[in-house]
C-alpha cells in the first residue's frame, strides 16, 4: 500500500495513492499514529480508501513526520568518492561500526516544495536516500529479527550544505549546521509498506534537470538495514515512527561528481516500487 499525508483545505489528512489519485483513509489521526494503530488499523484503512472516491487537488505532504531521525552511512562507494574529493581516505572503523547522527524532524518537508538555499552556505547538496519506518517497537532486536520491524519505505533527501559540512566534520561532533535547517531533509513521495517493497534489493536514481547524475541499488549496502536496526537497538527501544536513513547512495550526490546544484534546478529522486520525490531548489536567501 502507498501510504500519503495530503492536504486538502486546510486539514492534513492519511490517504491511500491509486492509480487515479490519492483517495482518503478514513483515519482520524497522523501518519505515526496510524503506523501505531497496528496491522488491523492499516487494513481499515485500505478498505475505507478502496471505498472513497479520489480526493480532488489532494496536495501531497512529507509523508510523515518521523518520531525520530537516524541517518547512517552504508555505502563504500559514496564514502569513497566524498572523502576522496577532501583527500582523505575512509576510517578503519567505518568497516566494522554502523555509526550513525540525528536528525531533526522539524526540519522535514515533502514533494513539489522548494528547497531553500539558506544565507550561510555557498555549496549545496542533493544526497539520494533509501529511509526505512520502524513499525512496531524493539529493544535489543537481534539481527535476524529486524526486519521484521520495518513497517515501510519511503526516499529521504539528506540536503547538505557542504561548505559548511567541510568546517564542522574536523571537531568530531558530527554534522549539525551543514545538515540542519528548515526543509533540510526532504521525505516522500509515499511511504510503501514492507509488503510491497523489498528495501534490502531497490533500485534508486536521482536526476537534475532531467540528466541522470547517479544510479545505485541497496543491494550494495555494506552495513545492511538488519545491521542499523540492531545497532541502534542496543540497550534502546526503537518505537513506531522512528526513521532510519541508509546514507547517501553511490552516485546520489553532487560531492562525488564535483558537480553542484544551482538556483532552480530541479532535483528528482527516484526509486522503483515507490515513485518519484521532486523539489525545485530555491533561490540563494541573502545575509
Amino acid at each position: 500500500m502507498k501510504l500519503v499525508t495530503y492536504a486538502a483545505a486546510r486539514d492534513a489528512r492519511v490517504g491511500v495513492l491509486m492509480d487515479d489519485g490519492v483517495h482518503d483513509a478514513g483515519f482520524e489521526g497522523d501518519m505515526v499514529a496510524l503506523i501505531e494503530a497496528g496491522p488491523a488499523a492499516l487494513r481499515a484503512a485500505g478498505a475505507a480508501a478502496a471505498r472513497n472516491p479520489a480526493v480532488p487537488a489532494a496536495r501531497l505532504l512529507a509523508p510523515l513526520r518521523p518520531r525520530s531521525m537516524r541517518d547512517f552511512m552504508a555505502f563504500e562507494g559514496h564514502l569513497r568518492g566524498a572523502l576522496g574529493r577532501l583527500g582523505r581516505p575512509i576510517p578503519e572503523e567505518w568497516y566494522t561500526v554502523p555509526a550513525y547522527y540525528r536528525a531533526s524532524p522539524d526540519t522535514v518537508i515533502g514533494p513539489e516544495t522548494e528547497i531553500r538555499w539558506p544565507a550561510f552556505t555557498d555549496r549545496l547538496d542533493h544526497e539520494l536516500e533509501l529511509a526505512a519506518i520502524i513499525g512496531r517497537p524493539g529493544h535489543d532486536i537481534p539481527r535476524k529479527e529486524a526486519l521484521a520491524h520495518v513497517f515501510g519505505w519511503t526516499i529521504w533527501n539528506d540536503v547538505s550544505a557542504r561548505d559548511v559540512q567541510v568546517r564542522e566534520l574536523p571537531l568530531s561532533l558530527g554534522p549539525a549546521k551543514a545538515k540542519e535547517w528548515d526543509g533540510s531533509n526532504v521525505l516522500g513521495p509515499c511511504l510503501v509498506t514492507a509488503d510491497e517493497v523489498d528495501g534490502t534489493n531497490l533500485r534508486l536514481r536521482v536526476r537534475v534537470n532531467g540528466e541522470l547524475w547517479g544510479e545505485d541499488t541497496t543491494a550494495n549496502m555494506h552495513h545492511t538495514f538488519a545491521d542499523l536496526i540492531a545497532y541502534c537497538s542496543r540497550g534502546q527501544t526503537l518505537y513506531p515512527g522512528d526513521l532510519l536513513g541508509s546514507g547517501t547512495l553511490t552516485g546520489g550526490s553532487g560531492i562525488e561528481l564535483d558537480r553542484w546544484l544551482r538556483p532552480g534546478d530541479l532535483v528528482e529522486m527516484e526509486a522503483d516500487g515507490i515513485g518519484i520525490l521532486r523539489n525545485r531548489i530555491g533561490r540563494k536567501e541573502e545575509r
